[in-house]
């Protein structure tokens, strides 16, 4: 029998062979099909973004035009799944009633015609539109209100801080939020793209799909990072104690939160970028207070770490933009969400066009020939 290497969370593993994203960890660079995350974020919008992920080319005019026409369309909820979310905890955390709500979405319209190109675009516009519409709707619903119909009139990014805040949001502040969506998109084989992929290699429907990848994003070692950033800002309180946390938390050899990836070995091209925004957003809006102490605290970090590849990821700087358009804090997984159903996706119908269910093997440290004993005996 031939003894498998065993690696850990399966690192530096190929699971897969895919066009849709590229990471260079040493450099720095992320692209999506072969285009920049810079440019993507510059010149693109998140629905164009998504359209190039899922069908792999930029649209035309014409084909963005309609796939924007379809999500407006189906942005809306059945009320059923309105009923269902009345029905949760008011204390529930959010990412557990979204992936209920997205599994949900398969008893409406799962019909598993895998092999039907209108069934999988229908699928792909459904999770897309109402996605951002059911965390909105969570959000109002757990303070007791009712929730805000969307908009026909807004676009993707607008609709959704509409319907959580109640107001039209400023231009300036939507563009941001759209930029946000863009840069959380897709990043290769990260663990809930994984988790995805294995649910869709049973050939399971699409809300199925989604709604695995939602749990395992769920995590404070995955999307929930940004959450656990600014309880970490909160916690460090001011920019002088920035220096005595990190030395002591570096002494107990404990995680400090938005630093460190897996991939990138410098600082994430995506938290450049937010930054970036962060700043922008501070100059219109009025800064964070948090701010000064994130600042103070990547420089602690690069000084102490850098060398070691340890830098600030994606999660360092969201929470501070997502802060500032008025997201609340439990909120800002579920928005990554919103934003990685792109990729989900993506990879979900790249699958689908050479299938292999996942059944990866083990390394057995148990024991053999172990006698039963009775239950008088033990």
């Amino acid at each position: 029998m031939t003894v498998c290497e065993y690696r850990a969370g399966l690192e530096g593993v190929p699971v897969t062979q895919s066009s849709i994203s590229f990471v260079d960890g040493q450099r720095g660079v992320l692209e999506y099909r072969g285009i920049s995350i810079e440019e993507l974020a510059e010149k693109s919008t998140f629905l164009e973004t998504a359209y190039l992920l899922i069908w792999g080319e930029l649209p035309t005019a014409e084909e963005l035009a309609a796939f924007e026409h379809e999500i407006r369309y189906h942005r809306r909820l059945k009320y059923r799944v309105r009923d269902m979310m009345e029905c949760f905890p008011e204390s529930g955390h959010p990412m557990d009633a979204l992936q209920a709500c997205a599994a949900a979405l398969g008893l409406f319209y799962s019909r598993r015609a895998l092999d039907d190109p209108a069934y999988i675009r229908a699928a792909v516009v459904r999770l897309l539109a109402k996605i951002p519409t059911m965390v909105a709707a969570f959000q109002l619903i757990r303070k007791g209100n009712d929730p805000v119909k969307p908009r026909d009139d807004l676009e993707y990014a607008a609709n959704f801080l509409y319907m959580l805040n109640e107001r039209e949001p400023d231009p300036f502040a939507a563009r941001v939020f759209d930029i946000c969506l863009t840069l959380h998109a897709e990043h290769t084989i990260n663990a809930s793209t994984f988790s995805a992929m294995v649910t869709a290699s049973t050939l399971t429907d699409p809300y199925g799909v989604v709604a695995s990848a939602v749990g395992t994003l769920a995590g404070p070692l995955h999307g929930g990072a940004n959450e656990e950033v600014i309880l970490m800002l909160q916690e460090i309180g001011s920019v002088e104690n920035v220096r005595p946390f990190v030395e002591d938390r570096l002494a107990r050899k404990d995680k400090i939160m938005g630093f460190g990836h897996r991939v990138y070995k410098v600082k994430d091209p995506r938290a450049t970028i937010l930054q970036n925004l962060a700043e922008q957003l501070f100059d219109k809006f009025g800064r964070d207070e948090y701010y000064d102490i994130a600042i103070e605290l990547e420089n602690v970090m690069q000084e102490k770490v850098g060398h070691k590849g340890i830098c600030a990821n994606v999660d360092f700087y969201s929470g501070l933009v997502y802060r500032k358009l008025g997201i609340p804090v439990d909120l800002f997984t579920p928005v990554f969400a919103i934003s990685r159903t792109a990729g989900w996706l993506a990879h979900w119908k790249e699958q689908l066009n050479e299938n292999r269910i996942f059944r990866p093997t083990q390394i057995y440290t148990g024991v053999h020939s172990v006698p039963y004993t009775p239950i008088n005996e033990r």
